[in-house]
Parts: structure tokens; sequence; C-alpha cells
């Protein structure tokens, strides 16, 4: 009698739990189908404690899209001259993977394609490998960099229209993809300042915004016939005088007018850090899925939450699955992140980070914890 009843007791209990779990997972993502988070790559003695990161925070919130911002940090055998110091290896990777498939996390590796070769005075690999592929050599690195400056360098560009650049560049977007088993790939291609620059001898005087949608659909095309999608920022396709929202989240050079040129299945990752702009709405009305990326501002990124929650509610059928998710960025090392998320800030460099009421590790918990509500 005692086992008898003890049984329809599990019975009332799994009948009650599981559907009510699985109800529970549906109705997420049905609300906020993307929960991504975006970091830096780690370093190669950083890979374990980052694998315990992903089993120990990003699973039990429910993450299921991961950003990893590698450029050249990677053991390339197609181009081993673009090595970054750091780079990991393939089987250091294949950690990071293996931890991602049981959670079922998908990977989108970013490698900054057409911008962010470098970062103010210092050359990135590419450039330094690659010198001849620099949209403005002429523009000499200063000693002390400061911004604004006459050159208006922030970070350079290589030239789209090089003969010789999408070899290189599509061999270790492939060779990328391949170690991380992943059919996405994000190209980055945000605050581009330089671009059709009158003194390149190959596309000065061209219309930007052409070039801009050309090189975006060049990689896409690419990585098409391998069955990936891609995946850039959105600040160059808004127009930023007319916004008001300026010359970093959005376009002065008029690469904007490229949204109308683009192929629609590119997904826009649209970053406002300050403000919870509603250019989400802009980007879904022009056809794309768009994430939403908040960084540091708790308040904000709640917000946008709150936001992709409420469009994808009251939206038509054709709007609503535009409206992707949320993407928390961190724009840190891997390990100072992790210093701060788990406390670990005794030795911690001053940074982005110095506030501790916006962070981006106060960030990534808040939003989350809004998030893991939405399935209740």
């Amino acid at each position: 009698m005692r086992i008898s009843s003890l049984l329809l007791s599990l019975a009332m209990l799994l009948f009650f739990f599981i559907p009510f779990g699985g109800h529970a997972q549906q109705k997420l993502d049905s609300v906020m189908p993307i929960r991504g988070f975006c970091i830096d790559a780690p370093r190669s003695n950083g890979v374990d404690s980052f694998v315990h990161f992903i089993n120990a925070e990003l699973a039990p919130r429910k993450v299921n899209t991961l950003f990893l911002l590698i450029d050249y940090r990677y053991q390339f055998k197609s181009h081993p001259e673009l090595a970054d110091s750091g780079a990991l290896s393939i089987a250091e990777v294949k950690k990071i993977v293996r931890a991602c498939q049981q959670n079922k996390i998908r990977i989108i590796p970013q490698i900054n394609l057409l911008g962010h070769q470098g970062w103010e005075q210092k050359p990135g690999k590419l450039l330094v490998a690659y010198p001849e592929f620099d949209e403005t050599p002429w523009v000499k690195n200063p000693e002390h960099y400061v911004w604004p400056n006459d050159d208006n360098l922030y970070c350079r560009s290589y030239c789209p229209l090089h003969p010789k650049v999408h070899e290189v560049l599509f061999a270790v977007i492939d060779e990328l993809c391949d170690a991380f088993e992943t059919d996405a790939f994000h190209g980055g291609m945000d605050e581009v300042f330089y671009i059709g620059e009158s003194k390149c001898p190959r596309c000065g005087g061209m219309d930007k915004s052409v070039l801009f949608a050309n090189e975006v659909r060049t990689i896409h095309d690419h990585l098409a016939q391998k069955g990936r999608e891609l995946w850039i920022w959105g600040d160059r396709l808004i127009d930023g005088k007319t916004t008001g929202i300026g010359e970093w989240e959005a376009s002065y050079n008029n690469t904007y007018r490229a949204i109308d040129m683009i192929p629609k299945d590119v997904v826009i990752c649209d970053w406002h850090y300050e403000r919870s702009d509603k250019t989400a709405v802009y980007f879904a009305m022009k056809g794309f899925r768009i994430v939403t990326c908040p960084w540091r501002r708790s308040e904000s990124g709640i917000e946008q939450v709150n936001d992709i929650v409420n469009f994808r509610q009251q939206s038509t059928a054709e709007m609503k699955p535009r409206f992707y998710g949320i993407v928390e960025t961190t724009w840190s090392s891997t390990q100072s992140f992790l210093n701060g998320f788990y406390g670990n800030t005794a030795n911690q460099r001053p940074g982005r980070d110095r506030d501790p009421n916006h962070t981006a590790w106060k960030c990534f918990r808040d939003i989350y914890q809004k998030i893991d509500s939405l399935g209740n």
C-alpha cells in the first residue's frame, strides 16, 4: 500500500513538474529566441576557467548564443603569419566547442572586417602582415595618440577593393568556422571611419554606401556557399546626423544608405550602451532580424529586454520574428570580466568598468535575471 502511494505521488509529481518545465522553456524561447553573450576569446591559459564559466554561469541562465571575439587569436594553418600572441590551439578551441555543444549554446566567432584593423596608432595583424591592404597608408602613426586628430585616425581599415584581400580573409574565415563547427560568422564591420578615401587608387571617390554594401554582400555570399549566416554590428547602417545618435553608434559618412543594398538574411546586432534607442524597429521594418546589444548600464539593458518583448507582442506576424533577442556585450579581456564577475578585483587594472554601479558583469546578471522571469 505504501509502495502504491509512493508511486502515485511520484507519477503526479512527474505529471505536473516536467510539463511545467518544458512549458517555461517554450515560453522563454517564444518571447526571447536569442539569449546571447559576447566576450573576448580567452587566452590559452584561461580556457579552462572560461569553460567553467560556460557550464556554471551561461548554461543555467539559458544563454543559447555565444559571440566569441577571436580576430587573429587562433593558430591558423592557412595563414600562420596572422596568428596573434596568445592564439588558441585547435585543441583549446575544441574544449570550448564541446562545452557549448553540451549546453546547446551556438557559437558565433568574430573577425573584425573592413574597420578595426588595429587600435588607435597600432595596426592589427592583417595590416602588419599585409600592409598593402591598408586603405590609408599615407596616415602615419602618431607618437602620442589623441582623439580627435587631424587625420581622423581611430582605427584603420583595409581597402575592400584590393585584389588579394578576400583571398586571405576567406581562408581564415573558413578555417575559423570549421574549427568552431559553426553555421554562423560575425564580421564586425562597426565604427568604419575610413572607407572610399580620396587618395585610395582603387576606391577613392566611390560612393561609401555602395562600397560598404558590396563588402557585406561579398562576405555574405561566400559564407552562404557553405550554408553559413553573416552577423554584423548595425551602427554603420544608421544615419547618425538625422537621428542625433552620433558618429559612434551611427554613421556620419553616408554608409547608412547601404541598408537598402545588403541581403535581408544578414543578422543585425544593434548596440546602444547609454540609452535604449528604438532602432530595432527601424531594422525590423527594413526586413532584417535584429538582436539588441547592451553593455554596462543595467537600467538600459533591462529596458532593452522589455523593448524586445513588447515589440514581439505588439507586432504583425511578419515583423514579430525579426525581433530576435538580446546579446549582452562585455568589451574587456575574458580574464578581466571573470575577475569582476567573481569579485577577484584586488589586482584588476583600471579599465572601462571603473564604476562599480555600471559594469558589464552587473549588467549581465541583471538582464539575465529579467530574462529568466520571462519564462515564468
